[in-house]
């Protein structure tokens, strides 16, 4: 079997097993990927955010996970989905897990690694992995161009898509680049909540609600406002993109049975058990269910009622609870729903010397 009928076979492999992309490149060293990472994380713009940025010579060395890598197979699975908003006290989650479009990419991965062992090459697959710059890959793999909120947005098909690859020895034929195609759009950046798109395609994580949501500690008083109803995940950037919005016009996305919207109220009155066997896949820092709590109380704030019985109930819960982060969020969304005389209960009874969190979130001003 030759190079080219070999690549046929891989992209056709691919697409039979539900790759909605399949592109090839060489596994160089990305050199300059890994001085943007470091230029960034040096500025202070990845934040606590590992991933990618806990490495950067790892994850931009394919050789460092596959020393005889001489090529990589980039692909790329789509989640573009539509889901109707229910009534109710509901927060919506990052369209990237309503399924698990990660196992259905590995799934595919499997496949098209499984026929260059068959060939005689060895295959690793990397799916959501910190060894590699998956975006950086699938741009020099011919998938997309960079857009300017970051994403890979592939030609005629949008941003909405898990990528992953297969690093392995065989030798393909590159695929070639895409041209920049946003030109001098800037929908993406106008329209993030935060501000946090900055020059040179980059996200100040700092800044990012994608991201903030996934971080342990405090959530930043200054952006919890503008969280409004997110949960988990950001989805405003890729929302305006206009080839996402033409895309959806022409071709509109499936309906979802999966989890697009959650109640908060349920949420916060489940066990903390109960959470992570229902959103035990998203990323919660440190597996700790308190932190889908710190959002959702955040969300309860800018969307609840707060004269509503159940949500009283709720807070008052939330207000008594021992762990620091949960309290101090609850106090917020106390006074931000009108319920002076819940947070003036639990601030008396914390006593004297409270948590410093909730010290802090005691003096905070405004909300």
């Amino acid at each position: 079997m030759t190079a080219r009928s070999l690549e046929e076979d891989l992209r056709q492999l691919g697409a039979e097993h539900g790759l909605d992309a399949v592109g090839f490149c060489t596994a160089e060293r990305f050199d300059d990927v890994r001085a943007v990472l470091e230029q960034r994380k040096a500025d202070g713009l990845s934040a606590d955010m590992n991933f990618t940025y806990r490495n950067p010579s790892r994850s931009t060395d394919p050789t460092r996970t596959l020393p005889a890598a001489r090529s990589i197979v980039v692909a790329a699975h789509s989640f573009r989905r539509r889901a109707s908003h229910p009534e109710g006290t509901v927060a919506r989650v990052g369209e990237y897990v309503w399924e698990p479009h990660y196992a259905h990419l590995r799934a595919g991965l499997d496949v098209v690694a499984d026929r260059l062992r068959d060939r005689g090459h060895r295959a690793v697959v990397l799916v959501d992995d910190n060894a590699l710059v998956d975006r950086a890959a699938a741009h020099r793999a011919g998938l997309g161009w960079w857009g300017k909120n970051s994403n890979i947005l592939l030609v005629g098909k949008g941003s909405r898509f898990v990528l992953g690859s297969i690093l392995t020895d065989a030798e393909l034929t590159p695929d070639l680049t895409v041209d920049d195609q946003c030109g001098p759009c800037t929908k993406c950046i106008d329209a993030c909540p935060t501000d946090a798109i900055v020059d040179g395609r980059a996200v100040d994580a700092r800044k990012c609600l994608a991201w903030l949501v996934q971080s342990p500690g405090a959530f930043p008083r200054e952006y919890r406002a503008a969280l409004g109803d997110r949960l988990y995940g950001c989805d405003d950037c890729q929302d305006v993109c206009p080839p996402n919005r033409v895309l959806d016009r022409n071709d509109p996305a499936t309906s979802t049975t999966g989890d697009a919207f959650v109640d908060i109220l349920d949420l916060l009155e489940s066990s903390d058990d109960e959470l992570l066997e229902r959103h035990g896949a998203w990323y919660i820092p440190r597996r700790d269910p308190a932190y889908l709590r710190r959002n959702a109380l955040i969300v309860l704030g800018n969307t609840g009622d707060g004269r509503a019985p159940r949500a009283a109930d709720v807070l008052v819960s939330a207000l008594a609870d021992d762990r620091a982060v949960v309290a101090a969020h609850a106090l917020w969304a106390s006074r931000r729903l009108g319920r002076e005389d819940l947070a003036a209960a639990a601030i008396d009874a914390w006593g004297d010397e409270p948590d410093p969190m909730l010290a802090d979130e005691i003096a905070a001003v405004g909300v």
